[in-house]
């Protein structure tokens, strides 16, 4: 990891924070009343695999059955001597039509960055990849957990493994 991938993180990691801090406020105006911060945060480590992922998140809630926001979406992963960074923002929306059910969908545009290593030096690859996710999941205060398919998956690009991913998504 370089430089300016470590002060990325930092930054959005620092982002998040500040953003949860800054919610203490009681004289807030009705808009920031009604955003919510959250989002999610992975570390994975294996035999000469790591991945550490951050997706700090805001939603606009306008009732209690739709919310719309935005996230930021850092994901660095090493397996072996192969590397790959991938960064960028996303659009969120989220539908509770009963108490406990989400609908949601996530669309992210990434930058990845992907080396394969000593093996293959001069081998790197630079591209912009769409990723739209819809999922369902169950709410229960500020904690939903669910499945998600990423609809736009392409086994040759994509930094996931699988086009169906579980998650755990909190916003307070």
């Amino acid at each position: 990891m370089n430089k300016k991938q470590f002060l990325l993180i930092i930054c959005v990691l620092g982002s998040a924070l500040m953003s949860c801090f800054s919610q203490g406020y009681s004289d807030q105006s009705p808009f920031w009343s009604q955003v919510r911060y959250g989002g999610a945060f992975g570390v994975g480590f294996g035999n000469e695999v790591v991945n550490i992922a951050a997706a700090p998140s805001a939603i606009y809630q306008f009732n209690e059955q739709f919310a719309l926001g935005s996230s930021l979406s850092f994901n660095y992963a090493k397996f072996g001597d192969s590397r790959f960074t991938a960064y960028g923002p996303g659009v969120l929306a989220y539908y509770n039509p009963i108490r406990g059910l989400q609908f949601s969908s996530e669309f992210e545009q990434l930058r990845v960055h992907r080396s394969f290593g000593n093996n293959f030096p001069d081998l790197k690859e630079d591209y912009w990849l769409s990723v739209l996710f819809i999922g369902v999941g169950y709410s229960s205060g500020p904690v939903t957990f669910g499945i998600r398919y990423d609809v736009l998956y392409n086994e040759g690009k994509s930094i996931y493994a699988d086009p169906w991913m579980p998650f755990i998504r909190v916003f307070f």
